[in-house]
């Protein structure tokens, strides 16, 4: 087996083996980091020193889950510190190498064509009363996917939960749940993932 190199952002990690200069690169990336990686993937091309790159996407757990049961992956860029540990639990990274480069922020979008005004949230803000009716909120998966869990965390904090829960639409990753958004198939604003830099210290 080759050595592989896994990095997860917001947490960068090493497996035992990693990839001679030659072999394919295989990136395994969350799915909200896609259009950044797309973006950066021509300049790596570029440069003739590189390997030639393979990029895969998906929900942080389904591609944690792959690595466990033996997925070639040489690069893992998660959406969050736990699916890490779930591996560096199973002795799948070399510790010393696991980093954390990047934050997430939680945001509220709506469609483009959506007449809705930009709302401040906070506690008092009344989200199912935004919903509309007959108005979803689509998210990840609370169960598994980061963006869902840090949507759970964040209603739960602001004490509607309760509220919201019913009204999910719960998608398999955060670029599925925008895409219901952007389909337009039901009114609801969407609770996602956006990756920055943290702020200067």
């Amino acid at each position: 087996m080759r050595r592989r190199l896994l990095l997860a952002a917001p947490a960068l990690a090493c497996h035992p083996a990693y990839a001679q200069p030659a072999a394919p690169l295989t990136v395994f990336a969350a799915a909200s980091l896609q259009d950044a990686l797309r973006a950066l993937e021509p300049e790596w091309r570029a440069d003739a020193a590189h390997p030639p790159l393979r990029l895969s996407f998906a929900a942080s757990s389904a591609l944690a889950r792959q690595i466990e049961q033996g997925a070639p992956a040489d690069l893992f860029l998660s959406a969050d510190e736990p699916w890490m540990d779930y591996l560096a639990q199973r002795g799948l990274i070399l510790p010393e190498t696991r980093v954390s480069p990047l934050g997430n922020a939680l945001v509220l979008v709506a469609p483009a064509n959506s007449p809705a005004a930009p709302v401040a949230i906070g506690p008092g803000t009344d989200l199912a009363g935004l919903l509309g009716p007959q108005g979803r909120l689509a998210t990840g998966d609370p169960a598994h996917v980061p963006a869902g869990i840090y949507a759970k965390a964040a209603l739960e904090s602001l004490g509607q939960w309760a509220a919201i829960a019913p009204r999910l639409a719960r998608a398999e990753n955060v670029r599925a749940a925008l895409l219901l958004v952007e389909r337009g198939r039901r009114r609801s604003a969407s609770s996602m993932r956006r990756m920055r830099e943290p702020a200067p210290e």
